[in-house]
């Protein structure tokens, strides 16, 4: 474990969004219910990125009318940037699809008051913790920039 988080903007963000989120909802019921709403908010977005350029782009099999398409940002990319990226974002939408299914059994505890209790004095202990393992292992996921001794 090294001695100290890694310092840049990245991380710094990750680690302050991480105890906010511990401090802000402190509960099991709290963390089920950000998490869903986080699902559904980046499931609806990225589906709605595939749709629309899927319209404008067409199939990843439809050459011609990738040729024929606009360019964004007057940046041109290549048929297979373009295709690719569909790919990507189809990867993406199926993959928050199963996320979906495993959060509805998630969302099927319920826990009593006396163990949200438990929830609320542990996030207290674990929001200002910069070490704690599971926010290094997110942030690893995160930031490709090496913070645990196990990476090269």
């Amino acid at each position: 474990m090294p001695d100290k988080p890694c310092q840049c903007p990245d991380c710094q963000r990750f680690y302050k969004e991480h105890d906010r989120f511990v401090r802000e909802f402190p509960t099991l019921r709290q963390q089920q219910e950000v998490n869903w709403a986080a699902l559904q908010s980046f499931r609806t977005l990225a589906s709605r990125a595939l749709e629309d350029l899927q319209k404008q782009f067409g199939s990843k099999t439809s050459d011609d009318r990738i040729d024929q398409s606009p360019t964004f940002s007057d940046q041109e990319y290549s048929k297979e940037e373009i295709q690719q990226a569909l790919t990507d974002l189809e990867n993406i939408n199926a993959h928050l699809y199963s996320i979906e299914v495993l959060m509805e059994r998630v969302f099927e505890v319920k826990v009593p008051e006396s163990i949200e209790n438990k929830f609320r004095e542990l996030a207290g202990e674990l929001a200002p913790d910069p070490l704690n393992i599971d926010r290094l292992r997110l942030n690893r996921l995160l930031h490709q920039t090496p913070d645990l001794p196990d990476r090269n």
